[in-house]
């Protein structure tokens, strides 16, 4: 995990995206314990509390779960859905914005994907 501390993202933040991105990319298994707040809290330098609001959004979110005196593990299933949520982002920030680009440029529906095909 890295960190900016001199972002102006809040570090709570960074510690929920940083678990994210580990769940997504299978770091952290489904089923598996994640760091613990104390360790992450140690190892970063960050306050405890900071970690626990990180970890707790992603509570909010489904993907890890607290097990009362074990810790935080990753739900089953938390994978596919970051990957649904990535997909869903991809096609808001992504693919409008390009079929937008299109219109303006006058590219026909069939050129841009032979566009898209060249560049696979």
């Amino acid at each position: 995990m890295r960190f900016n501390f001199n972002s102006s993202e809040p570090i709570y933040l960074q510690v929920a995206q940083q678990i994210q991105e580990a769940i997504f990319t299978k770091t952290y298994a489904e089923g598996e314990q994640i760091p613990s707040t104390t360790e992450i809290s140690r190892d970063f330098h960050i306050n405890p509390a900071t970690v626990l609001k990180g970890m707790n959004l992603l509570v909010a979110d489904g993907l890890i779960e607290k097990r009362r005196g074990i810790g935080m593990f990753v739900v089953e299933g938390a994978q596919s859905k970051i990957v649904e949520k990535r997909r869903e982002l991809f096609y808001q920030d992504e693919v409008v914005k390009l079929i937008s680009e299109a219109k303006k440029l006058q590219i026909s529906q069939e050129k841009l994907v032979d566009l898209i095909k060249r560049g696979f």
